[in-house]
């Protein structure tokens, strides 16, 4: 192959792009770069859905279980590391596979990210106390008026993400979201780009199902190890955020189990509303597997002429 190419696999939470990479994975020979922002924490598996210990068997991932929940990482970091992990991979193979739904990591590894200026701690730490005095619905609110694009796209229920959005967007007057130079980078790879999508009533079902798997697999009791450091900023997210809720007497434990669907839903039609502005992707049903192997052999081959 005349140049090396990266496979990215994207879509809105529990889609199916895990068996689908799996598939393309598999198929080419290579290995899997996980491109999740909450599956590379060690302490975090069943709320984040990784791929399960047989899977990983089956073919290699990179990024998943590689970090302490304590450690913050954000896409500039993210940028470096998959990057190492293309290098990696492509020293004896010709196609690499990258596979996840935080779609900023995914831009940062395509078109690249430049270093941020750093946020002014003053403000974020009056936001914080703000938070902490007002509430989620306060901070949502906000940031919605302050910064709507980064709102449309944010995990709207990460209380840590929404203050660094704000606080960044008040120290230096500008969103996250376009904190860029205006250049992309160039990358010694191709880049072929493909997004899941199913019907939305489906979708919200599997999302659904999915939650009450992963309460059955144990994740009440997976959140009460982390109860102890639920201040950290990677556990203010949705699957987490809602059970340490319910431990602190605020919500039943049905109504936490209602809110992670709700938010799941909601954060799914998020991610859906930001690859579906880059017209680069290519919309496949999880279920068209075979006519999405064939769509990425002919483009990998045209690539070679």
């Amino acid at each position: 192959m005349a140049q090396k190419q990266l496979v990215i696999i994207a879509g809105p939470t529990a889609v199916g792009k895990t068996n689908i990479a799996i598939r393309v994975a598999e198929h080419f020979g290579t290995e899997i770069i996980s491109a999740d922002s909450r599956q590379c924490y060690r302490e975090m598996s069943i709320g984040t859905a990784k791929p399960t210990k047989e899977e990983q068997a089956r073919v290699k991932h990179y990024f998943i279980d590689s970090h302490s929940v304590a450690e913050e990482l954000n896409a500039a970091d993210y940028e470096q590391l998959a990057l190492g992990y293309c290098a990696a991979i492509f020293e004896d193979k010709d196609v690499a596979v990258v596979c996840g739904g935080t779609g900023l990591y995914i831009r940062a590894l395509c078109e690249g990210i430049d270093s941020m200026p750093a946020t002014d701690r003053v403000i974020e730490q009056a936001l914080q106390q703000e938070y902490e005095q007002k509430g989620i619905g306060w901070l949502q609110q906000v940031t919605a008026a302050e910064d709507p694009e980064f709102f449309a796209i944010a995990e709207q229920q990460n209380p840590a993400r929404l203050i660094r959005a704000l606080a960044f967007r008040r120290s230096t007057g500008s969103s996250i979201v376009h904190y860029r130079s205006g250049t992309i980078k160039e990358r010694p790879f191709g880049i072929l780009k493909i997004a899941l999508e199913l019907p939305r009533q489906e979708l919200y079902h599997r999302i659904d199902r999915r939650v009450d798997q992963m309460m059955i697999d144990g994740l009440w009791e997976e959140a009460e190890t982390l109860y102890p450091m639920r201040r950290l900023k990677n556990l203010q997210t949705v699957g987490y955020s809602e059970l340490f809720d319910c431990f602190d007497g605020r919500i039943s434990k049905s109504e936490a189990i209602a809110l992670i669907k709700q938010h799941s839903r909601n954060y799914a039609k998020r991610q859906l509303t930001w690859f579906r502005k880059d017209k680069d992707y290519h919309w496949y049903s999880p279920w068209e597997s075979e006519a999405l192997l064939a769509f990425i052999s002919k483009a990998l081959e045209a690539h070679e002429s």
